[in-house]
């Protein structure tokens, strides 16, 4: 296709290869392509279509098609539950499919699911008629590699990434332009608690570290106290605002690394309008298939990975539960296991859990047992480090009855005695607090 030479259609004419029973998937974060969106919900609207499946990762502002009005037109099959899915998910009008992050892509490519219609959001063709998908690689580039129709809305607000978000257009059937300002996301500054989580963290990672971190205040913590670190690296499944800095002072610098020496490698990105920018363009960006970004193999080739991510409750054997409220789904496993994972079999690596030691309501997160109906992200056998404001310990190797009495010294003051009569009750005579 020359890049000259292209012809656009309306998004109301290209959902049109959408079918009854057919299925679809949505690019995400802040790649949505809206513009799709709100066609393919018109054509909802008209009666001509009925149970058409829906998959899509974490996705920013509404979802219009999981309002129950779209009952038997569209059913949403989340692989991971965002904030703007999770009342829909909680109330069955949409459902969710457990899977690693490294294994969404392996779903479209080994035929697990089926994908009639990708739905994208691209840069604008350069001279040699590449375009890029920008913030997010993760399973899009699976999902188009299987997809019968790939529809791209081609958006001048697309930055120009590099890594596998290159693609020619020709891997394009419709094209549609729509120019619209990417979603941007601002986190909130962490709070005293979430500072001393981040000190504590920052203690544990070394000079030379290859880091990955989660969404959220937490990890925008940790990186707020690493100023006089050197030398670090980033491979990680999403990076936002918080690494920007880091890069100015030259302490992200990838030097250490031993594969994509001196390059951020990511799959996708979510922050605000200054993090699109310095991945337009950018060489030092790599933003990959989560084939790659998230295999743990991948990932244990770089010395000393530190992987930094965060738990809703955590029991006093060490069962993290990070994907729901007792039986309420409230994210998904994401990418923990598989840095967990990656970074235990990395040379010196770190795999790190923090999160606050209690609610904002002041409940404990440090628990007996895990709430009836809790899923378990990360096992018993595979947590290494557990980190709350009240310090950092390290459950390697730990017994049932040592990691509890460990697990309750970082649990908050208030709560630690009933979870160390808790741990008596559980373990017997020789459990000693």
């Amino acid at each position: 296709m020359n890049p000259k030479n292209l012809k656009f259609i309306t998004a109301d004419e290209a959902v049109q290869v959408v079918k009854s029973n057919s299925c679809v998937y949505l690019s995400s974060v802040a790649s949505t392509p809206k513009v799709l969106i709100d066609a393919l919900c018109r054509r909802g609207d008209t009666g001509e279509i009925r149970n058409v499946t829906i998959y899509h990762l974490h996705t920013e502002e509404v979802a219009p098609y999981t309002d129950p009005r779209y009952e038997g037109i569209f059913q949403l099959h989340a692989l991971f539950v965002g904030k703007n899915v999770r009342r829909a998910v909680q109330t069955g009008y949409a459902d969710y499919i457990p899977i690693s992050l490294s294994e969404t892509q392996k779903l479209f490519r080994n035929g697990v699911l089926s994908c009639n219609v990708a739905m994208i959001q691209v840069s604008p063709p350069d001279k040699h008629g590449f375009v890029s998908l920008g913030t997010s690689v993760d399973a899009s580039l699976a999902a188009m590699e299987c997809a019968e129709h790939v529809i791209a809305v081609v958006n001048k607000y697309v930055p120009r990434s590099f890594g596998d978000a290159m693609i020619p257009i020709d891997r394009i059937h419709l094209l549609v332009e729509a120019d619209t300002p990417l979603v941007v996301s601002h986190f909130a500054e962490p709070t005293p608690q979430e500072c001393a989580i981040g000190i504590h963290c920052a203690a544990l990672i070394e000079d030379g570290a290859t880091l990955q971190m989660g969404i959220g205040s937490i990890p925008n913590a940790v990186l707020s106290q690493l100023g006089g670190h050197k030398n670090l690296g980033i491979h990680t499944e999403m990076f936002a605002d918080g690494v920007l800095a880091l890069v100015e002072k030259g302490v992200i610098n990838g030097s250490a690394k031993k594969i994509d020496k001196g390059k951020m490698v990511s799959s996708f990105l979510m922050g605000s309008q200054r993090v699109y920018d310095f991945i337009d363009d950018n060489y030092a960006v790599t933003v990959m298939d989560v084939r790659y970004t998230n295999d743990p193999y991948t990932i244990a080739k770089n010395p000393k990975v530190t992987a930094i991510n965060s738990a809703l409750e955590v029991d006093v054997t060490g069962q993290v539960c990070a994907d729901s409220l007792g039986t309420l789904f409230y994210s998904g496993v994401g990418g923990q296991f598989d840095f967990v994972y990656g970074a235990s079999l990395s040379e010196g690596g770190k795999a790190i859990i923090a999160m606050p030691s209690v609610t904002k309501k002041g409940v404990s997160k440090v628990t007996p047992v895990l709430s009836r109906g809790a899923g378990v992200v990360t096992p018993r056998s595979h947590i290494h480090w557990l980190v709350t404001e009240y310090g950092a310990v390290n459950l390697y190797g730990r017994s049932l009855q040592e990691r509890s009495k460990l697990i309750i010294s970082i649990a908050h003051p208030d709560h630690r005695e009933a979870l160390d009569k808790a741990a008596f009750e559980r373990f017997g005579p020789h459990y000693r607090f």
